[in-house]
């Protein structure tokens, strides 16, 4: 069998996989027909004789043309496009490529709102069990990055799927927590904080941070875990934090002048606060919605 005909045998296989990758990236059959085909036409044009794990190979690159799709869409400042939505998935697709549950309508008008890094760490890894060493050259960024935005992706997805009274729990339980905060009160901040509550900042909020420590800046590092050292943490602190929606979910956010230096995103179980994860990093918070809630009126 010939090169080229070998090459077409294995892609048809996988041909199912790779559509069902790209249409839960794009949201699109046909933006994920164009992707396939794409794939194939790089297979076609590669050193194939080298490729160990050609599934993983294809899915790499089916992802790789998915995000330059998602990016030259949101330049170009597109509607998200409506079409009928139904399972593309096949039965004869092997167990491991398979999604539980069908792709709905209300998840992909969410994926759409995500940044295109965030919605493929998130249907790469969640959907497809991707591990997150392999997503993050796809995305260009790292290990941890890629896990914080598949995480990212998540709480966002998590919280569109919270009814409205489930949303504004978790505003009050973010908006006592940053009272206490300010107010130095740390029993108030235990009661709030889920035992194994953990703090994670990036790289840029702990230099910022250390760099201000004089000035009474709270003392982040890559990670702080129980409620203790969490609110010692923040105790005395968030004087400027604002209560805020980060990408539609409770959060908060420091806006001196009007513009977002900081992120604080928030994951609230049971009633209490099990994860802050602060992000000031420039690139990241361009990808970020911000809006500020106005604690007289709500929004």
């Amino acid at each position: 069998m010939e090169k080229k005909e070998w090459l077409a045998k294995n892609f048809e296989e996988r041909r199912n996989h790779l559509k069902a990758v790209a249409f839960r990236m794009l949201g699109s059959e046909g933006e994920a027909e164009d992707a396939v085909q794409e794939t194939w036409t790089r297979l076609a044009q590669s050193d194939s004789e080298h490729i160990e794990n050609l599934t993983g190979w294809l899915t790499t690159v089916v992802a790789r043309v998915c995000l330059d799709m998602l990016r030259s869409r949101k330049s170009k400042r597109e509607e998200p496009l409506q079409e009928e939505l139904h399972d593309i998935a096949d039965e004869d697709l092997e167990t491991n490529f398979i999604v539980a549950d069908s792709v709905g309508s209300a998840l992909l008008i969410v994926l759409e709102q995500l940044s295109p890094a965030e919605r493929i760490a998130f249907v790469l890894h969640d959907l497809f069990d991707l591990p997150f060493n392999e997503i993050a050259p796809i995305i260009g960024h790292s290990e941890e990055n890629a896990r914080q935005l598949a995480s990212r992706a998540r709480r966002r997805i998590r919280g569109a799927k919270n009814s409205p009274e489930d949303s504004m729990r978790q505003q009050e339980v973010v908006r006592a927590f940053l009272a206490a905060s300010r107010d130095g009160n740390f029993e108030a901040l235990i009661k709030l904080l889920h035992p194994n509550a953990t703090l994670r900042a990036d790289e840029t909020a702990v230099k910022v941070a250390e760099i201000n420590k004089a000035k009474g800046a709270p003392q982040f590092k890559k990670e702080i875990k129980g409620a203790h050292n969490v609110a010692g943490t923040m105790n005395g602190k968030a004087a400027e934090a604002q209560l805020a929606l980060i990408n539609g979910v409770p959060g908060a956010t420091w806006s001196p002048g009007g513009k977002p230096v900081v992120a604080f995103f928030f994951s609230v179980k049971d009633g209490k606060i099990a994860d802050i994860e602060i992000v000031m990093d420039p690139k990241k918070l361009k990808d970020i919605q911000i809006e500020v809630i106005d604690s007289k009126n709500g929004r």
